[in-house]
């Protein structure tokens, strides 16, 4: 994965970047990112990684684990 990539997803586009050996999610609002939340790379698939290293931001397997990403921290209140 090279830089940001940003996912349309439910009507909301994210942005999502690696950060170590993390992955940094959050959302686009107006040309601004408010980021939500870094999530260890190791909870993902290995489909999703895959689709991280190819920029494949259509790939479902990784659509899938953004869309629990972001149900996780909306429980959170975030």
């Amino acid at each position: 994965m090279t830089d940001d990539m940003t996912i349309e997803l439910d009507g909301e586009r994210y942005v999502v970047r690696r950060d170590g050996d993390g992955l940094q999610v959050g959302r686009r609002v107006d040309g601004d990112v408010a980021w939500l939340d870094t999530v260890d790379e190791s909870l993902l698939t290995g489909p999703a990684l895959a689709a991280l290293e190819r920029d494949d931001g259509e790939d479902e397997a990784l659509r899938t684990a953004l869309r629990g990403i972001v149900q996780a921290e909306n429980r959170r209140g975030g």
